[in-house]
């Protein structure tokens, strides 16, 4: 309980921060305003700050508290120069993002560690990537090395993923607190932050709470025409999105269907995804509003929030920097050339730039370089077996059939700054920057979340113009409907799923070898994506599933030889080649090796034992 206080009142020191900022760079704003900026602003120092200064005294528990007084003076000092706060409040706003806020923060319960006749389960949406998100929080805090290094590949030295937006987690495991607790908590603020900031982009660019709410919903609750597939035949083909394996009106990858939910498949299992947006998106609103009315303090907010966006997800940085080029060379051919005008953006984009040459260069470019499969030309992104426009079509639905009249009904300002949006559209359709060309949706709803802000413009000023309300609300139903319908079912899979992650088994052996190795002693596991000593306990295994390493543009093909060769013809001058100490052999490594047992029960040393579950020790 004490830790979940601290933890808590740790996080409140950087709400506060973000608060006293938010008034300080955004005079006279509303609340909801307010609300959006103390999330971000809060979320971005908790971010950068513990990891600027863990950066000389190790991410350790006194680190953090360093971190936490400077994030208090600074929040001090900043209340004292801040306006007051606006007390108008917006209705729509509210019923907008708290239901949804709401809806999120019960599918991370259900699908975070959520324990249940003595085990760890899931949801449907995170039984792959969470194990490995788990890794990465446990073993940066377990570890205390930053920058923090790569759990799950021996001889990796890069971490080869934006690991500050699992460190804003790990953070409150040095105060103590739950595995599950600590991802929680920052994923919370997290969510505030993307779903309001998202709100408030679409009536920051269409100056309106009813448009900006219509947008909000053909984002985050939008979908394309899969449902058609699951309508037709008997009643079990419309049952098994509720009973299947990913088989949803947004993801059904057997008819081509691939734009996916952005909250059941983008924010609930990928952090990066969740955390990048949370930074993003009130990125954008800051840009919208410093397009249309220039003020010189919105520079700082800016930098504050894209700081430490490359580490946290490179996507989003990218976005960004498309979305600033393109409304920068529209604010030049606005007016000209003017000190007093371009000021805040050279301000911006030199601080900026300078912390992101240092990110890029010491993180990202090395491991894009050493990697496989990054920046390489791919047309089409994910299509595999339709036409262009039709896999558009019906993936993303009536928001992209409406997209030329859309932008054709749009003011000035709006095609310019939905120009950045075509910009990602144009490279991400090109260029692939992962080794998964899949992963491109992570520009490519960026693009999306313009998208549908004109063609909330679009239809909100259509249906104004007929004259029968009757008429007016049945054409908005039918809209809305054909417009949503898949993600409220794929909304609905998410609320009903449920997998068995880690068994009790599991939990017993993650637990002992968290209590009796050190941190940093190697482990020879199987290549199992469950694995609970690396996810649960955070300690480095030899190698893991290649459906991680692969797509993370690395080399694993030694290694992964070596874990089938300690298994089925072990040496201990093998093991301590690969400075292996400890071993783990249960069902998994059993079904996927020729388990040499005897030769293990004579040279190693058995620790722990319980149900399918054996560690050994392996002597020096």
């Amino acid at each position: 309980m004490l830790s979940v206080v601290a933890s808590t009142l740790y996080l409140c020191i950087y709400l506060f921060f973000g608060l006293s900022l938010s008034r300080w760079v955004l005079p006279r704003r509303d609340v909801q305003t307010h609300a959006v900026f103390s999330c971000g602003f809060g979320l971005a120092t908790l971010i950068g700050v513990p990891a600027l200064v863990s950066l000389a005294l190790g991410f350790r528990l006194s680190a953090a508290l360093v971190a936490g007084a400077l994030v208090l003076v600074a929040g001090v000092l900043l209340w004292q120069k801040g306006d007051k706060i606006s007390l108008s409040f917006q209705p729509s706003f509210w019923w907008c993002v708290l239901p949804l806020c709401a809806l999120s923060f019960w599918l991370l319960h259900t699908h975070t560690l959520y324990l249940k006749d003595g085990a760890y389960w899931c949801g449907q949406s995170t039984y792959g990537d969470l194990p490995m998100h788990l890794s990465y929080i446990k073993s940066i805090a377990e570890q205390g090395h930053f920058p923090p290094r790569f759990p799950m590949l021996a001889g990796q030295d890069l971490y080869g993923y934006p690991f500050l937006c699992e460190s804003v987690s790990s953070v409150f495991l040095l105060f103590g607190a739950s595995l599950k607790f600590a991802s929680l908590l920052p994923q919370f603020v997290a969510f505030f932050s993307v779903l309001g900031g998202g709100w408030l982009l679409g009536r920051e660019l269409l100056d309106s709470s009813k448009k900006a709410s219509l947008a909000y919903w053909l984002f985050f609750m939008g979908s394309g025409f899969g449902f058609a597939y699951f309508l037709g035949g008997s009643k079990e083909n419309f049952t098994r999105i509720f009973t299947a394996f990913y088989e949803t009106p947004t993801n059904y990858v057997q008819e081509n269907i691939r734009w996916v939910n952005p909250i059941a498949d983008m924010l609930i299992p990928q952090r990066a995804t969740l955390f990048g947006w949370a930074l993003l998106f009130p990125c954008l609103v800051l840009v919208a509003h410093l397009f249309q009315h220039p003020a010189s303090r919105l520079w700082v907010g800016l930098f504050v929030l894209a700081g430490c966006l490359p580490l946290v997800q490179t996507h989003s940085a990218l976005a960004l920097f498309l979305i600033c080029l393109v409304v920068f060379v529209a604010v030049l051919i606005r007016h000209k050339i003017s000190w007093q005008i371009c000021k805040p953006w050279i301000l911006f984009g030199a601080a900026t730039g300078v912390v992101w040459l240092w990110l890029m260069g010491t993180q990202i470019f090395p491991q894009t370089a050493s990697g496989h499969g990054f920046l390489r030309f791919h047309f089409n992104w994910a299509n595999e077996s339709d036409s262009y426009l039709w896999f558009y079509i019906k993936n993303i639905g009536l928001v992209y059939l409406l997209l030329i009249p859309a932008f054709l009904w749009a003011s000035k300002t709006l095609r310019w700054f939905y120009g950045g949006g075509l910009a990602i559209l144009a490279l991400s359709e090109f260029v692939v920057f992962q080794p998964n060309n899949y992963d491109n949706n992570k520009l490519l709803f960026i693009w999306h979340l313009l998208s549908c802000i004109l063609v909330a413009n679009l239809l909100a000023d259509w249906l104004s113009m007929v004259p029968k309300p009757s008429v007016r609300y049945t054409l908005a139903a039918l809209l809305i409907t054909a417009g949503t319908l898949g993600s409220v079912l794929t909304m609905g899979r998410e609320l009903v799923s449920g997998y068995q992650h880690f068994n009790q088994d599991a939990i017993a052996v993650a637990e002992y070898a968290e209590e009796h190795t050190h941190p940093d002693d190697r482990f020879l596991t199987g290549l199992q994506v469950i694995n609970p000593v690396l996810s649960l306990a955070g300690r480095p295994v030899l190698c893991t599933s290649g459906a991680w390493l692969y797509f993370h543009g690395m080399d694993y093909s030694q290694q992964e030889q070596a874990v089938k060769q300690l298994y089925e013809t072990p040496s201990l001058e093998l093991m301590h080649q690969w400075e292996v100490k400890y071993v783990v052999i249960s069902s998994w490594e059993r079904a996927d090796y020729q388990v040499d047992q005897t030769w293990f029960d004579t040279n190693a040393t058995l620790l722990f034992e319980q149900g399918e579950y054996q560690l050994y020790q392996i002597p020096n």
